[in-house]
């Protein structure tokens, strides 16, 4: 603002007093705009223009195609329908279990059926069907075939069991449940405490012995199925398509709404935003009732017309053999899954595949340039999202450990931010006026997108249980009035505007004044020992400020060598950092969606008593690490050891 106003004054002086010619006059503009930082500018937008323009005109392409959309009130069923039409005979999903090809027609003959057979089961639109199936092909034509009709589809996570599978059947209120029969003894241990008015169906291998009483075989009854198109429900692009379950770290899970036109947002920003091709080859090996699995990856078959190949499960192993077999050309990663594959020995398939892109999200920073050198992946795209969030980010050039950018010069452009929160307890830091407080680049905070109902990009569609949407909604952030989306995530902006991921907020704790990253640390020990699972926590210590890092490290020996990893930790990282608690134990417990859950872990804590794993700590007088017994935890407890 002082910049802009001694530019204006000096040129109505030099021109109206000095009387100088425009030449000259615009000389001396330049010279004052860069004596004064203004080159840093010129050096940002020689950097960044290409890389904005092309994230604008992808922004532009993606809005117009929505309001379209909206304009006509299209449905993802509805786009289905033409890409269909595009090519019915092309292969659509590939379910690698089985070796099953469907082609397009056939998935559509399929979603069919189940849309005529729910609707003669009494089903109508804006009623809930549950859906409990591990991955295979019949996963998207049932939930497909729901939406043909209207019915939104709850997406339960395989992973969920007793009090936690209730929870989220019984919130959804879901008429009828359709579980895949791997998953039957699961449903048979809460039958009981179900809805006795539930309609229950089975898919896949059928034991009635084996299910609860009252299912039904639902395979023989889609088959008898009408094939035909339902009629076309009352349903436009920004109504309910189905529900997402949240991975459940910090409670319970919470059902994300996914409307329509979030799904085609989503599918359609990393289809442009990294440059994808209609003849991909998709690998998908996540999970189909998370986002990253069913609308990033299978989302490009169904609006896009990839053929996407679905396996049941993530394999290392056979990770790079699946690629070969099937000519994958893009292949899907969330959380720890690309460490897991470095983590293998080299085998001939690494080298031998057609993979070009590798597509998600939680790369870390430490092992992207391994990961892409070694299996020889020309293009890592990145990006940053959740299923609810209305601010997803793209990293469109593949710069390394970035999440995605925003433009330093148009910022306006793509209404999101990073504002400054209070380190110990993550508040939202405000200014004067009352509103958030933008970081500057290199400075963290927490990401915010701007709500903005009527615009399909923008909106925030919530949850379920509205009680849940306050958590997650700030006014006042960019100005007064507004409203804004909390992710809950903490990131850092670069000079020329690229985004870092940090820390989940909760997940960052202060030691010794200063502010640890899980992220960072964990992606460091995990380094430091062959990729093991690392899953990094602050513990309170009594008499001490903040809290003292802890990592529990996944190890079948139970140890490891100690000296030599106190050693390597004091060349990697700050005093602050290294974690003052090390635990070993069998294997961490992750989400579907390979995040450590550490909830238990903070609760037990460092106390002999309740861990029974081996235990150490960091002895400062030493400078290593040993055993944690009862006698040390008793002098820790007592402020007799200095840590």
């Amino acid at each position: 603002m002082l910049l802009g106003a001694s530019l204006v004054g000096l040129m109505v002086f030099s021109k109206l007093v000095l009387r100088l010619p425009w030449t000259q006059v615009g000389f001396s503009l330049l010279l004052l705009y860069l004596g004064s930082g203004g080159w840093r500018f010129i050096r940002i937008f020689i950097k960044t223009f290409r890389r904005d323009i092309f994230g604008g005109l992808v922004l532009l392409k993606v809005k117009a195609k929505v309001r379209r959309y909206l304009r006509d009130q299209e449905t993802v069923p509805v786009l289905f329908a033409s890409t269909v039409q595009r090519h019915p005979n092309k292969t659509a999903l590939i379910f690698e279990g089985t070796d099953t090809h469907w082609t397009f027609r056939q998935l559509d003959d399929y979603s069919s059926s189940v849309g005529n057979f729910l609707q003669a089961r009494g089903l109508a639109s804006g009623d809930v069907a549950a859906l409990f199936m591990e991955n295979r092909n019949e996963f998207v034509g049932l939930w497909l075939g729901m939406a043909k009709l209207g019915v939104e589809a709850a997406l339960i996570n395989t992973n969920l069991r007793r009090d936690a599978l209730r929870h989220c059947l019984t919130t959804s209120q879901a008429r009828a449940l359709i579980f895949g029969s791997e998953m039957a003894p699961a449903i048979c241990e809460i039958h009981d405490s179900l809805d006795s008015s539930l309609i229950l169906f089975c898919s896949g291998s059928w034991d009635p012995n084996t299910v609860p009483t009252g299912t039904e075989h639902l395979d023989p009854l889609l088959e008898d199925a009408p094939k035909h198109l339902p009629s076309r429900p009352n349903k436009g692009f920004t109504d309910k398509l189905f529900y997402i379950y949240t991975s459940g770290t910090t409670g319970l899970p919470k059902a994300a709404i996914v409307v329509h036109s979030r799904y085609y947002r989503m599918a359609a920003l990393v289809y442009y935003g990294f440059r994808m091709k209609p003849d991909d080859i998709v690998y998908d090996c996540l999970p189909l009732y998370h986002s990253a699995g069913n609308i990033v990856g299978v989302g490009q078959c169904l609006i896009h017309g990839m053929t996407v190949v679905i396996r049941k499960k993530f394999s290392a192993s056979r990770f790079w053999d699946d690629c070969v077999k099937y000519n994958c050309t893009i292949v899907q990663y969330i959380g720890e899954l690309c460490r897991y594959l470095l983590n293998q020995p080299p085998r001939e398939a690494e080298t031998q595949h057609q993979v070009r892109m590798a597509l998600g999200n939680g790369l870390r920073q430490s092992i992207w340039t391994n990961f892409s050198s070694r299996f020889h992946i020309p293009q890592v795209a990145e990006f940053y999202g959740a299923t609810e969030c209305n601010c997803s980010l793209g990293n469109f050039d593949s710069q390394v450990g970035a999440c995605g950018f925003n433009s330093r010069i148009l910022s306006f452009v793509y209404p999101i931010r990073l504002v400054r929160v209070n380190e110990d307890t993550m508040e939202l830091i405000r200014g004067p006026d009352g509103v958030c407080i933008p970081c500057r680049p290199g400075q963290p905070g927490q990401l915010v997108g701007r709500i903005i109902q009527q615009d399909p990009l923008r909106r925030f569609d919530g949850y379920l249980n509205p009680g849940a949407n306050n958590k997650k909604i700030a006014k006042d952030v960019f100005k007064k009035g507004d409203q804004a989306y909390l992710t809950g995530d903490v990131l850092v902006m670069d000079e020329l505007g690229y985004l870092y991921f940090r820390d989940r907020t909760g997940d960052t704790f202060r030691w010794k004044g200063e502010n640890v990253s899980t992220t960072e640390v964990e992606g460091t020990l995990s380094r430091l020992l062959d990729m093991a699972d690392v899953a990094v926590y602050g513990v309170e210590v009594p008499g001490t400020e903040g809290r003292a890092g802890m990592a529990a490290v996944a190890s079948s020996t139970g140890s490891c060598d100690l000296e030599h990893f106190a050693e390597a930790l004091e060349k990697e990282l700050p005093l602050y950092a290294r974690p003052i608690f090390l635990r070993f134990l069998p294997e961490l417990h992750k989400t579907g969606t390979y995040k450590f859950q550490k909830t238990d872990l903070r609760k037990e804590g460092f106390d002999p008593a309740v861990v029974k794993d081996p235990l150490f700590y960091l002895d400062s007088r030493k400078g290593c690490y040993v055993p944690l017994d009862q006698e040390a935890y008793a002098r820790i407890q007592a402020g007799e050891e200095k840590l």
